[in-house]
């Protein structure tokens, strides 16, 4: 099969997509400095340069920063306030900030720059674009970052490699900076007035945080509506509160758009059809009945929170911007929207995987499953079958209900009190991350038992869209005939649920999913 080349990605300091974030930052594309970004960029570089040779009051320019803002600074030691600034703010602790968010970091640190407002050489997210390309990954730490004056220390560790200070990732560990550089053939920047402080004065890893998180959690919504499909069917559920006329009695676009998802999986299904006459269920549990109201909701709350990463993509993000020559103090380096987006999603994860697991338990029940055998072994008693699947689930269910505490409104004042209200946008990020890895373990263990349950119920059959997604499964795990270990195969689906394969798999049966 013939390797497609990598699209290059053009960044020319206006705005950019999520999916181009995802793009470079996951999947490795290389970037380059579009056309005019040099000359844009020379206007504010000079006027920093004839303030820098003026002597005038400049924040970032001829001060100190932070509480420091009011000293004035030496001629002969601006340039190493720069980079000074750079070391000092290099104070993370923790464990190492995934590649990918490291990559997404820079990425958006580069689009800023080549905005021409921050004063800064065009060298400098030129220097950017050859580290991406080049596969060099920072050594970042997770924790430093309070989501104000930028997301600093993670942006300093990065900065310090290009300067050829700090330390790359190297498979589990770390290296030094200068020799990584070296091995690819690349040089440490100098930096001069104003560009050691524009280097790391952003919300962008905050924002790169939040825009692989949307751009996995809409994935995971889709995957939701699949694996409610698939319960329903196997619970042998009515779908008539699924139908356009009763969910178009509340005109909610997420909840339309998850009741249609349903309707087309469960689309002429003989398994629903064989029950249809019955009077066995005049109505089901809401996690199953209620599915689209809530899945809907969690839809609706997550385009609020792509709509401010968005926004955030399109953003200038410095602080100060040079603006008609004039050196301007700016609070745009606030990441407020950008923690109330974090929270927000990591509350609907808890909540779409709460109602999974819901869905899930009543699977297993004997008393409520209505005619399948107890935890879905063929020989319950001799075997455990999904017993303790459900209880991983509902463990991951109480991490996900903690994370949802909001991060937004845990200011502390910092920096001898001039910074007095900081959003904690990053930390809310690090967390709302973990809680998306958590929804997707939690629909993959609903999945794998609704696939178990679905061949249960043989010799009826499932939908066109349902026995799309059963195949798929069983691709990556074998029905569960006797008791082994599970771990395997919650794993293979949950790795194919974080490659947006559900939804490939029931669109090729019925279409494209909303």
């Amino acid at each position: 099969m013939d390797i497609l080349p990598l699209a290059m990605v053009s960044i020319d300091g206006g705005p950019i997509r999520v999916e181009a974030v995802v793009a470079v930052a996951r999947h490795g594309e290389p970037v380059q400095l579009g056309e005019g970004v040099a000359q844009r960029m020379s206007t504010a570089r000079e006027a920093v340069e004839r303030l820098d040779a003026a002597g005038e009051v400049a924040y970032g320019v001829t001060t100190g920063f932070g509480a420091l803002a009011d000293r004035a600074v030496a001629p002969a030691d601006r340039s190493s306030l720069q980079r000074a600034v750079v070391l000092s703010h290099a104070a993370g602790m923790g464990g190492r900030l995934d590649d990918e968010v490291v990559r997404g970091m820079l990425l958006l640190r580069m689009r800023t720059l080549a905005g021409g407002l921050s004063g800064v050489r065009h060298e400098l997210p030129a220097a950017i674009a050859d580290l991406l390309n080049s596969g060099v990954v920072p050594w970042v730490p997770r924790h430093g970052s309070l989501g104000a004056s930028g997301d600093l220390a993670p942006l300093a560790h990065a900065a310090c490699v290009l300067m050829g200070e700090g330390w790359v990732a190297d498979g589990p560990g770390r290296v030094p900076a200068v020799s990584a550089l070296h091995a690819r053939g690349l040089e440490p920047i100098r930096i001069g007035p104003k560009e050691g402080l524009a280097l790391i004065n952003g919300t962008d890893s905050s924002a790169a945080l939040m825009a692989l998180a949307v751009h996995d959690v809409a994935a995971l919504l889709q995957a939701a509506d699949c694996a409610c499909a698939m319960s329903a069917e196997a619970l042998l559920g009515t779908v008539r509160a699924y139908a356009e006329d009763v969910i178009a009695l509340r005109p909610a676009p997420g909840q339309a758009d998850s009741a249609a998802n349903l309707r087309a999986l469960l689309a002429e299904s003989p398994m629903v059809a064989s029950h249809r006459e019955s009077h066995h269920a005049v109505q089901d549990a809401y996690s199953i009945r209620c599915a689209p109201q809530v899945h809907g909701a969690a839809r609706d709350l997550l385009g609020f929170a792509r709509e401010t990463v968005t926004r955030e993509l399109a953003s200038f993000v410095d602080n100060p911007v040079v603006l008609d020559g004039e050196v301007v103090s700016t609070g745009n380096f606030h990441a407020q929207a950008l923690a109330y987006a974090a929270d927000q999603v990591a509350s609907l994860c808890a909540d779409i995987a709460a109602v999974s697991e819901r869905r899930l338990d009543r699977l297993l029940d004997p008393a409520r499953s209505r005619g399948l055998p107890a935890f879905l072994s063929p020989e319950p008693g001799l075997n455990s079958g999904f017993m303790i699947a459900q209880y991983t689930a509902a463990a991951m269910v109480a991490t996900l209900r903690q994370h949802a505490a909001p991060y937004a409104v845990q200011s502390a004042s910092t920096s001898a009190g001039q910074e007095d209200h900081v959003s904690m946008a990053h930390e809310a990020g690090l967390r709302t991350r973990e809680s998306v890895a958590m929804l997707r373990d939690v629909l993959a263990v609903e999945i794998t038992c609704a696939a178990q349950a679905l061949e249960l119920r043989a010799p009826l059959r499932p939908a066109a869209g349902t026995s799309a997604l059963l195949r798929a499964v069983r691709e990556r795990v074998p029905p569960l005939r006797e008791d082994r270990m599970l771990h395997g195969d919650l794993e293979a689906v949950a790795a194919w649920l974080g490659e947006g394969g559900c939804a490939g798999a029931a669109e090729a049966a019925v279409g494209p999913l909303r």
